[in-house]
């Protein structure tokens, strides 16, 4: 497409959402390049989070112009090139997510260094949504949701908790600390394993730098806070098969996700290429079937608006704290981290992403009383 007509089509676009190129609201488009029209025609989202990492775009508000991009449904309206094709065939042909590369996403993501966590995250490391109910600050709500997992779970003194996908080590720490359960923890990233093996030495728990697959034994809880993004849709089954497997007779299982509302087999281009490898997102119909037939749902509980607060407070500490990043990761590297933040936080905001927790059963089990109000 020749690049004015490109222009035209993308600034049509764009004013379809309520956003203006090079306009004066916070949340218009403030061009740098102008090859940045063909970049988004050729390669929609992906293109469009390139070409910021490239500086070919700025905009007071990102968070809010992808908001009114997301309900616009923009990307619908854009077919994208063999990059995005193939993005999405590879996806159908391959099973990403499967043991042998599982080790991918910790080596690229969650092992860059844990002195951007330390600056980004709250003081016990959480690095999933927090809840915002009746919390003044971060710190607050990343602790307000441990305790409200542990109230969904009726744990008690004693028992035994698996944790596939345990990552710096929170929930298994809290856990620990506070109910006085024995907390077995997997990751397949070396710092996250390395950290809350040191952080938590002085408490009952174990962990393991290992694929959640290899997990063993009967536990009175199987739990995972955030790793359902990586397990892909090809393994769901095989993933609600080890729960099964591994809690006993009386447990309970729980799952925290982000989720989807339609049933996809791939996440979107630029956050599989730059921040998660081999990550989707499953739809309620998804893990719906993976578990028919092995479990009862007992609870399903969304609260998605929660994550976007979270992602903004992400944001703002890393902001506060470029200083002493910057030498390390560089500017690319933080327009990269900028679009990864906002975008996500506009995803929730949009409503195209949901945060969920599940909670569930064996068949026949009696139903857990709850402790949640």
């Amino acid at each position: 497409m020749a690049s004015d007509n490109a222009k035209k089509v993308v600034t049509e676009l764009f004013e379809y959402a309520g956003v203006k190129i090079n306009g004066s609201k916070p949340w218009d488009i403030q061009i740098n390049d102008e090859r940045f029209y063909t970049r988004v025609i050729k390669d929609a989202y992906l293109g469009f989070g390139e070409s910021y990492m490239d500086g070919w775009w700025d905009s007071e508000r990102m968070d809010e112009l992808i908001n009114k991009l997301a309900l616009a449904k923009l990307e619908d309206k854009i077919k994208g090139s063999w990059k995005i094709q193939w993005h999405l065939l590879r996806s159908k042909l391959f099973n990403l997510q499967k043991q042998s590369r599982a080790k991918e996403v910790g080596e690229k993501h969650y092992d860059i260094g844990n002195d951007l966590y330390e600056r980004m995250l709250d003081k016990r490391m959480n690095y999933t949504s927090a809840y915002w109910k009746n919390a003044n600050n971060l710190d607050e709500a990343q602790e307000a949701k441990l305790e409200l997992i542990c109230k969904k779970l009726n744990i008690e003194e004693g028992m035994t908790v698996l944790e596939l996908g345990c990552g710096f080590g929170s929930f298994a720490g809290y856990a620990a600390e506070k109910y006085g359960v024995h907390v077995t923890g997997y990751t397949i990233s070396k710092n996250q394993y390395e950290y809350a093996k040191e952080r938590y030495k002085h408490l009952p728990v174990e962990f393991h730098l290992d694929d959640y697959r290899n997990a063993k034994g009967k536990y009175d809880r199987v739990i995972s806070i955030g790793i359902m993004e990586h397990v892909g849709y090809k393994n769901y089954r095989t993933y609600m098969e080890l729960v099964k497997e591994t809690l006993k007779p009386d447990g309970i299982g729980f799952v925290h996700t982000i989720g989807r509302n339609d049933s996809a087999t791939t996440a979107n281009a630029w956050l599989t290429k730059y921040i998660f490898p081999n990550g989707m997102l499953p739809s309620i119909a998804q893990l719906g079937k993976a578990m028919e037939g092995l479990f009862v749902m007992e609870d399903w509980h969304n609260f998605g608006p929660d994550y976007d607060k979270t992602l903004m407070a992400w944001y703002e500490n890393v902001n506060n704290a470029w200083d002493e990043l910057k030498d390390k990761y560089g500017e690319r590297f933080k327009r990269m981290w900028d679009f990864y933040l906002l975008s996500s936080a506009a995803g929730f905001r949009s409503r195209e992403t949901q945060l969920w927790q599940i909670v569930f059963t064996h068949i026949g089990r009696e139903q857990p009383n709850s402790r949640i109000c």
